[in-house]
């Protein structure tokens, strides 16, 4: 089974902070990090050095997506913000950012094994496809 960790955050959020969600979402869904198999985001985060760091720590490869290739997910979504979309042209990133590289990993419809979770800088969720 393929599992894929989304995440977006604030501008400068630091690693520590996504880490702890990271850790918090997964230990509350009772699934182990060493299951996670990529992080994904939204294609204007590709450079952003807490994602880049979390990366880097969890030793997990990160990819991106344009909000184009993150719209055809919106009616899966827990979540839809007006917020995000009006800055970001899509709904939510965690979310659409993990089930577009689920499916695109496993080649198999994907799905949400946990929604949308924050803190006060970033925002988690979890697909899977197989």
């Amino acid at each position: 089974m393929t599992l894929v960790v989304g995440m977006g955050c604030q501008r400068g959020c630091d690693v520590d902070t996504l880490l702890a969600l990271f850790e918090t979402a997964l230990a509350e869904g009772g699934i182990e990090r060493t299951r996670i198999t990529a992080l994904a985001s939204i294609e204007r985060k590709r450079h952003e050095p807490g994602l880049l760091a979390l990366a880097q720590r969890l030793n997990l490869p990160f990819a991106c997506f344009s909000a184009a290739q993150l719209a055809p997910y919106e009616d899966r979504l827990s979540h839809k913000s007006d917020v995000v979309f009006a800055h970001t042209g899509c709904y939510g990133i965690a979310e659409s950012a993990a089930l577009a590289l689920a499916e695109h990993l496993g080649n198999v419809p994907s799905r949400l094994l946990i929604t949308r979770r924050t803190s006060a800088q970033a925002t988690f969720a979890l697909a899977c496809a197989g």
